[in-house]
């Protein structure tokens, strides 16, 4: 070994025992990290860890539209540094690099280091370095030389700065390296300049286009720039409320929650500042730009604002009119008015035939098998199998041959004819894993093996066979979480969330009656269902349903059975609905509740001019809720009556 890679190793050594060193509070701390919490040997020179293709293309498919904006900012960069011997690296928040721009006649010494497409950075694998500890801090950073936790890449020069989504998560890293370097550490000021202006530009870029049909708001302290280079940009919902920002609007926003972690998103843009949904058309371009300013509230700093409008709804006419194809009637049929769930069976329509694996989430109850079955209904697989799998019900001892079949005479107790198995049993279709987070570590891997591949081997048959399969898996945990705690395997993860729909709880939707409707309609086919007296919804429509749909359903059964046939009471509905009132106190309560509600309605409708969007952005609901509730109290507007 040579003596300055025997050098770098004992100082690694030092400061993984607590010594002191000259080293960047950054690097040190990730020298220790690798060690006591990677368990990474300093000893070791690792070879680059480099993605099958395969495996790659899955990591860029989830971020399509990312790299189509990423990429001309990659080709800028690499235009100001072209002849100086960089490469430019663009990572996903995994590490895994997923964009790349170098000199082809250096490729083989690029890939041989790992500064090449598919190489995995993470600092977990490969120790300290940019892209690493980037990631791990959320900073941007220089990583020269021996800063890096490898002997082998002590050659290396390394700048990273983080890219992060509209949502304040981080989306990508972007790298700029060099095979080798002057040993000064300060001759990497500029590339980290550089890296970090188009990473700034590579996330606003990204933002206005992934909330281009939102208010767009730009703000600057400067009067001169605020309109062509703006600090902060804010994404604004019609309903005022922030949806979307960039990295820098993140930390100031931040800075005045006074301590809270619930962060902007959701949150009315008149709660950080002294204007409001109805004031962004005088921050347009044509007004000057000094008119146009906003007060941070608290602080009372002023920015120069400018506001992008949403694009306008083209006119509609017989001829010209474009509407936008139908939901599919099986996505269609999983709600009424509610505007959470409209835009979730949206985004699985567009996901209906992709071979992406879904990761349906939400709280136990909430129909996640019901979404599961629809997407397949929807897709061209539906005249296919669907198989569910219950990953919590399967007896350990029996997973691998349930899952995934044997061969006649493969054990003791084994079927004479074989066992075909889940997984071969939905080929053609697809693989519902419900309760995915409560399988067993030792199962896992032998799924992850047939998602990675798309072949299963029988037990006691040493050919794998092929298996086309679509695989939806649905928790109620959070599998993020388990991974961090060891109980559930991080590639399974990353493999299962290709795309995530999150199912809202029942409590959050604004369809309640419509399901109740259908529920009881469902239930009487062939006669006209039971009438729910105003007291009966009143409890059902007030109860928080902690078991969501699942509590609803028997609920309904519940109410059916006991009732006279015609008209259901709250006498007819569980106790756990109406508690342990007589059937008067639960009429009074009713009528008291519904008066009190009444009036706090009215009341907000006159304040507000009976404008029905007003309230519905004051209380943060949809205007159809607002209208739902004007329909049960009986309450109709000035213009509408007589």
């Amino acid at each position: 070994m040579r003596a300055e890679q025997a050098a770098h190793i004992e100082e690694l050594c030092s400061v993984a025992a607590g010594k002191p060193t000259t080293r960047a509070p950054l690097i040190s701390a990730s020298w220790r990290r690798c060690v006591d919490r990677h368990k990474l040997d300093p000893e070791i020179l690792r070879s680059p860890h480099i993605l099958t293709s395969t495996r790659l293309r899955e990591h860029r498919d989830v971020m399509d539209a990312f790299l189509h904006t990423a990429r001309f900012g990659l080709e800028t960069l690499y235009r100001q540094v072209s002849g100086l011997g960089y490469v430019l690296l663009l990572t996903d928040s995994k590490g895994v690099t997923v964009d790349f721009i170098g000199d082809e006649a250096a490729t083989e010494d690029l890939r041989r280091t790992g500064l090449y497409l598919g190489a995995d950075w993470a600092e977990q694998q490969m120790g300290t370095c940019a892209v690493g500890t980037c990631i791990a801090t959320g900073e941007a950073l220089t990583v020269h030389r021996s800063d890096h936790f490898d002997a082998t890449h002590i050659p290396l020069t390394c700048t990273a700065a983080p890219v992060y989504d509209g949502t304040g998560r981080l989306a990508a890293v972007l790298d700029i390296s060099a095979l080798k370097s002057p040993s000064p550490k300060e001759s990497q000021h500029l590339a980290l300049q550089l890296v970090e202006s188009c990473a700034r530009k590579i996330e606003n870029a990204s933002l206005l286009n992934d909330f281009r049909h939102d208010w767009i708001i730009k703000l600057s302290s400067s009067q001169e720039f605020a309109d062509v280079d703006p600090d902060f940009l804010l994404a604004v919902d019609d309903g005022g409320r922030i949806a979307g920002f960039n990295r820098r609007a993140g930390k100031l926003l931040e800075d005045r929650d006074g301590g809270e972690t619930r962060g902007p998103i959701g949150r009315k843009l008149d709660e950080y500042f002294d204007c409001g949904i109805d004031d962004l058309p005088s921050f347009i371009h044509s007004i000057p730009t000094y008119q146009r300013t906003a007060r941070l509230r608290g602080s009372g700093e002023m920015l120069f604002a400018q506001a992008l409008p949403p694009p306008a709804k083209p006119l509609s006419s017989p001829r010209m009119d474009m509407p936008r194809p139908p939901l599919p009637e099986p996505l269609r049929a999983l709600f009424g008015e509610d505007a959470a769930m409209a835009q979730l069976a949206a985004r699985a329509a567009r996901l209906v035939d992709t071979q992406m694996s879904i990761l349906v989430q939400g709280e136990t109850g909430t129909g996640k098998e019901h979404l599961a079955k629809a997407i397949h209904a929807a897709s061209a697989r539906a005249s296919k199998a669907f198989v569910p799998v219950n990953c919590a019900a399967l007896p350990e001892t029996l997973i691998e041959s349930e899952l995934f079949g044997y061969e006649a005479g493969a054990f003791t107790g084994a079927a004479g004819r074989g066992k075909k198995g889940l997984v071969l049993e939905a080929d053609g279709g697809t693989l519902f894993l419900d309760e995915i987070g409560d399988m067993p570590l030792a199962a896992q891997t032998r799924l992850l093996r047939v998602l990675a591949e798309r072949e299963v081997t029988p037990v006691g048959r040493t050919r794998p066979v092929p298996v086309n399969i679509r695989v939806i898996a649905a928790t109620h945990r959070d599998l993020a979480e388990q991974v961090r705690a060891g109980r559930f395997r991080d590639d399974l993860y990353y493999r299962l969330n290709g795309a995530v729909l999150r199912l809202p709880a029942l409590r959050r939707r604004a369809d309640l009656e419509w399901l109740i409707d259908r529920l009881l309609a469902a239930r009487c086919p062939d006669r006209k269902p039971p009438r729910l007296s105003s007291a009966a919804m009143q409890a059902l429509l007030g109860h928080d349903w902690p078991g969501n749909i699942r509590e609803l359903v028997n609920a309904i059964d519940y109410a059916c059975a006991l009732s006279n046939g015609a008209t259901i009471t709250p006498s007819d509905l569980p106790d756990m609905i109406v508690g342990r009132l007589g059937a008067d106190d639960r009429r009074v309560a009713a009528s008291t509740a519904s008066g009190c509600e009444a009036e706090e309605l009215v009341d907000a409708l006159r304040a507000h001019r009976w404008n029905v969007s007003a309230i519905a952005r004051e209380w943060q609901v949809d205007r159809s809720t607002v209208h739902r509730r004007m329909r049960r109290l009986g309450i109709v507007p000035p213009n509408r009556r007589g």
